[in-house]
């Protein structure tokens, strides 16, 4: 059984998810009206979610991210108000199913359980249901079938309450054609853009401006709470680092034992005329074939550009004669000794005498001989010490890491003895918060996102042992943190910078460049806005209604594009490369009358568009197939979502005091 399980690892992963269901329902779906003294986070019925579901469920959330992330996956990111009310609505809505399961009698037949367990594909066999792989399974993860089968049945009556309303959701046919015809609508514009970095020239930045816009966005510059740290790295280029020198001995054994990873083999480009001699042939045979392949040869010989035209003739192998004999490139090695030696005996363009082979007599012509070439051991001896120092390395790096978790835990006040021991540096850094690595602008040049470091400083899991108690309160060393199988990290924090506003002169330059940015933008608006305005105010130059031809007065038409890209056809289905905003833009224009024309802000620019042309929408395109079933799985969503917040009023589910206090203060907001 554990072979299987050593074996099959990732397939355990996810029968582990799929199978360990919420513990209560293994209890079966009756079994929750028991009162605990466990203070009720929500209220539904005569149901409750506790603290403890909610801790259980936060956890394994968390665990999941972890183990789907590999280790990188941030809890900062559930650590907040609206990660909490979404977990904890979860809750709620299973708990509104068990409530109706239980009042409405929800059952499962044997049989419908029978086909649900043989459909789950973990447990099959070449497609088909096996009870040894039933039994191995539900063995390897502690659970006997008793358990399971009662939680696969409590789980399939849950489905029953809220499953029909979900699978059976379709979009209204009209809904959908409209929806298709929407998106498949193509548009043929031209945009005209008015780039903000066409204006930064003319802006002028006065001192009263960036002390104004400092006064005004104190928030926006204040700054998270931050350490400087010192830590140490272990990688391969330590571990390599700490090799002692190499013989010349050790890397010339090297080099002979791999020598055709610098030395490419001599090696011939041959053909050949075969002249088979049968297994057991008499003497006579034997020296009638050599009679007809010397004459071969003598022939090859004299006409050797006929090589290939008399090996169509008078070779026996099948295989290569209607090929002129070409046997194509040969190395050392990979021919019997003495067909090998006649071989590599030949110069370009000569002819053997007939060589003896397991088959009968050959005659062969080298059509290209190439000499060994490649490195020497002198020319290859820096690519040999450096491969012989990085395999040494390898194993290096193995006793570095264990000492290194030694020292670390020995010393847990510095990390000077780890250091001085392994031959590492201690680094500093500064600038590094709880969620991320400030940047230059925000604290200066030294800004550990400015490190070469900068990938393992900001590390989650770098980020959570700054912060944890041990480190950031303690001051001690944090353990030994692997950023990847051959680089790990230890830290420690050596200062901490509380939130606060930088002082201007700190912040001065990126003031600077964000009122420059913004006073730019804001003359492209304005210069664009113009530009479209003008344009709007030329005189119609097409008959209204007339929404899918080309303006009838093309010398307008030209005259209004000056300034304009070369047209485009867009789709929702194929924007072009352009970006969510100009296309919203792009649709909103009025197609009544073209051209017709609009205009949008983006984060550095104001585009004006000019709408030329206008294709209706179709239904069969074949990017639309399965657009009805994926809207309908939405929509499906949407009805289940929408009975639930119905259950929940009927039921009069809601969150107590202390689930209130839960939500928006964390673990600490419970008695």
């Amino acid at each position: 059984m554990f072979d299987f399980i050593r074996t099959h690892q990732r397939l355990m992963q996810l029968i582990l998810l799929i199978l360990v269901v919420p513990s209560f329902v293994f209890l079966g779906i009756s079994g929750y009206s028991v009162v605990t003294a466990d203070p009720a986070m929500a209220e539904i019925g005569k149901l409750t979610v506790t603290k403890q579901e909610f801790t259980q469920a936060q956890r394994n959330q968390l665990q999941q991210m972890q183990e789907s992330s590999q280790g990188r996956f941030d809890p900062a990111l559930l650590d907040n108000p609206q990660a909490r009310q979404a977990l904890l609505d979860q809750l709620i809505d299973r708990k509104v199913q068990i409530a109706l399961a239980t009042d409405e009698h929800f059952s499962v037949s044997d049989n419908a359980l029978r086909r649900a367990i043989a459909a789950m594909p973990q447990l099959q066999v070449d497609g088909q249901f096996s009870a040894d792989r039933y039994h191995e399974v539900l063995a390897s993860v502690g659970m006997n079938p008793r358990d399971f089968e009662a939680g696969q049945r409590a789980e399939l009556a849950l489905d029953t309450v809220l499953g029909p309303v979900r699978d059976t959701a379709t979009l209204p046919a009209p809904v959908l054609d409209r929806l298709k015809r929407a998106l498949s609508e193509e548009r043929t514009v031209r945009l005209r853009i008015f780039p903000a970095a066409d204006y930064e020239k003319s802006i002028q930045i006065t001192p009263e401006d960036v002390q104004a816009w400092y006064d005004g966005h104190q928030d926006a510059l204040r700054l998270p709470d931050q350490v400087s740290i010192d830590y140490l790295v272990l990688d391969e280029a330590a571990a390599v680092a700490s090799v002692p020198s190499i013989s010349d001995d050790q890397l010339k054994e090297y080099y002979e034992q791999n020598k055709t990873r610098y030395v490419v083999p001599a090696r011939s480009n041959v053909s050949h005329i075969l002249v088979k001699l049968p297994a057991g042939a008499s003497d006579e045979a034997t020296q009638a074939a050599l009679a007809n392949a010397q004459e071969i040869a003598r022939r090859a010989r004299a006409h050797p550009d006929q090589f290939a035209e008399l090996a169509r003739k008078e070779s026996q192998d099948a295989g290569t004669a209607r090929d002129g004999g070409k046997l194509g490139w040969v190395q050392r090695g990979t021919l019997p000794l003495d067909m090998e030696q006649s071989v590599f005996a030949l110069k370009q363009g000569s002819v053997s005498d007939p060589v003896k082979g397991p088959e009968g007599y050959h005659v062969f012509m080298a059509n290209e001989v190439q000499p060994e070439k490649g490195e020497t051991f002198d020319e290859a001896r820096p690519k040999v010490e450096a491969e012989v120092r990085r395999q040494l390395a390898a194993d290096q790096f193995a006793d570095m890491a264990t000492k290194l978790t030694g020292l670390v835990y020995d010393n847990p006040s510095s990390l000077d003895p780890a250091a001085k021991d392994l031959g590492l540096s201690v680094r500093q850094a500064r600038g590094i918060a709880r969620d991320r690595l400030l940047n230059a602008d925000e604290i200066g040049p030294d800004a550990a996102a400015a490190s070469p470091d900068a990938a393992i400083l900001g590390d989650v899991r770098v980020r959570q042992a700054l912060f944890s108690s041990q480190v950031l309160t303690d001051k001690q060393n944090s353990g030994v943190i692997e950023i990847s199988p051959d680089t790990m990290a230890v830290v420690r924090v050596n200062e901490v910078s509380p939130s606060h506003v930088p002082p201007l002169d700190q912040v001065r330059a990126y003031i600077e460049d964000q009122l420059k940015d913004e006073r730019a933008l804001a003359a492209a608006v304005a210069a664009g806005q113009d530009a479209l305005a003008a344009i709007k105010a030329r005189p119609a130059a097409a008959p209204a209604g007339d929404a899918s031809s080309a303006s009838a007065d093309p010398a307008a038409s030209a005259d209004a594009a000056d300034g304009f890209e070369a047209p485009m056809t867009i789709s929702r289905l194929d924007p072009g490369g352009l970006n969510k905003p100009v296309m919203d833009a792009v649709f909103a224009v009025d197609a009544k009358a073209l051209p017709a024309y609009g205009g949008v802000s983006v984060p550095q620019a104001y585009v004006v568009i000019q709408l030329d042309h206008v294709t209706p929408g179709v239904t069969d395109k074949p990017a639309l197939e399965g657009l009805g079933a994926q809207l309908a799985r939405v929509w499906g969503g949407v009805e289940e979502q929408a009975l639930k917040t119905e259950l929940r009023h009927a039921l009069g589910a809601q969150l107590t005091e202390d689930g209130k206090r839960l939500v928006a203060e964390g673990d600490g907001g419970s008695r």
